[in-house]
This record gives structure tokens, sequence and C-alpha cells, in this order.
């Protein structure tokens, strides 16, 4: 029997009929024991042990169940998710969720529908708690999920009170403090603060090595929350890498504090950054690095810091160094004009009104999933790569080219 053609097993196979059947097999005589029979069955459907095909049956028979319980939390349906669980405890761990670390993560994260968390999705996560699911799945990727957002506080404060940890590293190598400074989510990342978490978190070696500061100042994201984050996190004593007084006022919003220290050195509005190895957003790899402050301030919106820097002698058509394989040579235009969600508008706007030459063309990082591509191309060439779509920068930019 071994020797034959394994045979498919269907779709939702039924264990207590293959047990059946290897019982039918020793009662036959074609077996001296019920696990030689097993065995035997288990060869038939081309698997090495019973083992096997028992966990490969237990698997199948668990798919359609996964597909339910992911429907019944994103519909907040409580009574189906028990249900559910109930029948099959095994679904404590089906792999739903971000990274697939589990159900009790994608009950957290509150994405499905996309709300702060109801009385019934709380209750949700405490059931599921209660009877069995990990509050530390994926090295507590519940509460890190749920950190990225500043509604989501009262599910973070459900998990903390049952056990999730402000410190742990989700994945092995990302501190869950680091989830709202990703996103730039002040409240979040100051209820963490207040249960705990160590903001001096850097650790040499890891994937994300950084402290929290570092990790605010290097997100993708832009936020007018950026500042608020930054000066949450010098209030709690968290330090820095990137010692470079300039621009972090330029990042805290803090004009006043940047017309000083322009007042105490001038050079400084048109001195080249080589350190600046941070920026790239929008789905791009371009960074900072070899720009003026004034690229600072175009990546980051901040148009007030702009008409200071011009007012105190920064050219506005200044363009960053060159690495040593000719990429590079970008004005500060590049930033602002590859935005997502058309943050840099109200920059591309004012540069343009303040003389931005858009016929400049610069050799640049593409793509942040492929990481070879290098594109030449103008500021509105590059507007039209990212995000990749017609938006309102980029219909500005060409009414803009066409008026010159």
């Amino acid at each position: 029997m071994s020797a034959e053609s394994p045979r498919p097993l269907p779709e939702h196979p039924n264990l207590r009929y293959l047990k059946d059947q290897a019982k039918a097999m020793l009662k036959a005589g074609q077996a001296v024991s019920l696990a030689e029979a097993q065995r035997e069955i288990a060869r038939l459907y081309g698997f090495a042990s019973w083992a096997k095909l028992k966990s490969k049956v237990e698997e199948k028979n668990l798919d359609k169940a996964v597909i339910d319980l992911k429907q019944a939390i994103d519909s907040n349906d409580l009574e189906r998710v028990k249900q559910l669980i109930t029948q099959k405890p095994a679904l404590h761990r089906a792999p739903i969720g971000y990274n697939k670390n589990g159900p009790l993560t994608w009950v957290a994260e509150c994405r499905v529908p996309w709300e702060p968390p109801s009385r019934t999705r709380l209750a949700m996560a405490q059931w599921m708690i209660d009877n069995g699911s990990d509050v530390h799945q994926g090295g507590d990727g519940p509460l890190m999920r749920a950190a990225l957002v500043d509604s989501r506080v009262p599910m973070m404060d459900l998990l903390v009170r049952n056990g999730a940890d402000v410190n742990a590293e989700w994945n092995g190598d990302f501190p869950i403090i680091l989830a709202p400074c990703e996103t730039l989510e002040p409240a979040s990342l100051q209820w963490l603060l207040d249960h705990g978490a160590n903001p001096e978190c850097a650790r040499a070696g890891r994937k994300h090595p950084d402290s929290a500061l570092d990790y605010v100042i290097g997100t993708y994201s832009r936020s007018k929350n950026l500042a608020q984050c930054i000066d949450i996190l010098l209030k709690a004593g968290c330090s820095t890498r990137r010692n470079l007084p300039a621009v972090l006022e330029i990042l805290r919003g803090r004009t006043d504090r940047l017309g000083e220290l322009l007042e105490a050195d001038s050079a400084l509005a048109n001195k080249r950054f080589e350190e600046l190895d941070f920026g790239n957003s929008g789905s791009r790899r371009l960074t900072l690095r070899g720009g003026t402050l004034l690229h600072v301030a175009a990546e980051y919106g901040n148009v007030e810091a702009m008409k200071l820097l011009l007012e105190r002698g920064a050219k506005v058509n200044a363009r960053a160094e060159l690495d040593e394989s000719g990429v590079g040579g970008q004005t500060a235009i590049f930033h602002a004009a590859s935005q997502f969600s058309d943050f840099g508008l109200p920059v591309v706007e004012f540069l343009v009104n303040h003389g931005a030459d858009l016929s400049v063309s610069a050799r640049l990082p593409g793509h942040y999933e492929r990481p070879e591509e290098i594109v030449e191309c103008t500021p509105l060439e590059y507007a039209q790569l990212f995000p990749g779509e017609e938006n309102k920068t980029v219909a500005f930019l060409r009414r803009a080219q066409l008026a010159r």
C-alpha cells in the first residue's frame, strides 16, 4: 500500500475517518498493530508518520476556523470569537495579525474596523487572555501594535494590567517604545514612559540599535507631532547620538533657538552636514546626508525655519554634497516634492516663490524596495516617483514649470 502514489487529502479531512481506516486495516489483518496501521494510512497520503499526517489534518481543519475567527474579530462579534476558540483552543496561536503573531495581536491593533478600542473589543482581548491567549506572543506583539496609535491607549492599559512588558523587544529586536516613535504618537509614547518604558534602549548589534530619541529623529513618518515627541523624550532624559543643535531645533520647531544659533555662527546657514544619516521617507531612500539646514527644514515641512534661513543668507538652490559614486546634489525642493499625502506642498510653494530652480537635475537614490536603483531627475520627475501618483504637489510643480 505504501508503494502507491500518495492520495491527496480532502480540503477538510476528517481525522476520525482516518482513524477508522486504520482500525479497519488492523481488523482485516493488514497490520499487526494499530500503530502500524496508522503509519500505513499516513504513507497512503504521502506522510512519513501518523504524527505528521495528524498535524497536517489539524492544520487544514484550522484554516477555515482561522478565516472565521478573523472575520469574527473584524466584525467585533465577541460571542462568535468565544465559540470558535472554545471549540478549537489551538486558535489562540493561529497565524493572524502582524507578523502572524496571533489573534490577540490582531484584536489589540484595532485595524478592522479602524477605530479606538470599543468596550466590545476590550472585552474580547480580556476574554482571550483569560482563556489562554499569550499576552507576550511574538515578543509582546499585542502591546507593540496597540502602541502605534494614540487612541489605543485603553488597549495598552488592559494589556499591561494583564502582564504585558513595556520594555519587551518585539521580534527580538524592536523595543516596544519604538512603536509610537515610528508613527509619532505622543500620547502613546508618554503613556509608555509613565508606565516604566526605558527610552535609553540603544543596543549595538540589534536590527534597530538606537535610543528612542534617535529612532524618532530617524523615522519615515512626517507629522507635526515630531516636535512634541522629541520634547517628551528630551524631558525624559533620553540621549541622542545626533548632537546637532541647529538640526534638532528645526525638528522641534524652535525657530527662536535656531535664530540664536545662526546669530552666534552665521556659517551655519549654508553649512553642509555629512553626518545626517536620516531623512528617508515617502518610499524613497534619499536621506539628508550632505545637505544644509534648508534641506532639513524642507524635509520636515518647517516653513518658518526656511524663512529665517533665507533671511540669514541661506541659498535656496544650494546642492547637497555628492557621495563617492556621484549620487546626490539635490536642492531642498527635492525633499519637499517627494513627500506622501502632499505633506511637502507648503514648502514646495514657498521654495518656488523664492526662486527654487525647477530645471535642476540630480542623481538620487530610488525606491527603498529597489536598493540598487539610482534615478536622474528634476524635482517634478522625483515628485512623480514618490509616492508615485498624481497629487496636488505634482500638479503645482507642473503649473510652475509651465509658467517659467
